[in-house]
């Protein structure tokens, strides 16, 4: 079977775009695209976590909906959440009502915050953790990594949750920090111009 599908310009895209209707824009203009915001790397930390033992298509549909349940995945507001905060959200049927899930990212909005303080920007300290090219393995080969591992065990090591090497690769995958589509990809050289014109955040 071939690694690409054609897309509906009648050029070759990965083949999992194909997978749901949704996710051909997010393949190409969002995966592999290098991201500095703090606010949407925080955000993907967060929803790769609650795509665990689930479907992107799961997540990725009711994303919208998890940004209003967690004020647009500010930080610094869900890092004050109560009980009552999470008992809301339980009750969200707009979300993956996972108690574990949610109070990881009230958890992980706080260890966000200690981050900020200790490295200036969740972005200068994520891109990092950016493998060097000979550490690549070949496009959608690998679902975790020598540099998701690290990042993973630091992340741990500061007291986040739900952040496996696994998730993390898949973050990594997601937010730039490794071009992971296929050499026949039509959106792969626009990935690979956007990380070499992508200033790292330091």
């Amino acid at each position: 079977m071939s690694a690409t599908v054609l897309g509906p310009d009648g050029r070759p895209r990965c083949r999992w775009c194909a997978a749901a209707p949704e996710f051909l824009a997010y393949h190409d203009t969002e995966w592999g695209f290098p991201v500095d915001d703090d606010r949407r790397l925080f955000e993907k930390l967060c929803l790769e976590g609650f795509q665990s033992g689930l479907s992107w298509r799961t997540i990725l549909a009711k994303r919208e909906n998890f940004r209003a349940a967690f004020h647009g995945f500010d930080f610094h507001r869900i890092a004050g959440f109560t009980v009552a905060d999470v008992e809301r959200l339980l009750n969200d049927t707009g979300i993956v009502r996972h108690r574990g899930k949610i109070t990881a990212v009230v958890n992980n909005a706080k260890r966000a915050q200690e981050l900020l303080k200790r490295e200036g920007s969740l972005a200068a300290y994520i891109w990092r953790f950016e493998p060097k090219a000979d550490e690549l393995a070949a496009p959608q080969t690998a679902s975790f990594s020598t540099a998701s591992i690290a990042l993973s065990r630091d992340l741990k090591k500061r007291g986040w949750s739900f952040v496996g090497p696994t998730t993390v690769y898949a973050f990594m995958q997601a937010m730039g920090l490794i071009n992971d589509h296929m050499e026949e990809c039509v959106v792969r050289k626009r990935a690979i111009d956007a990380r070499t014109a992508f200033a790292r955040p330091v």
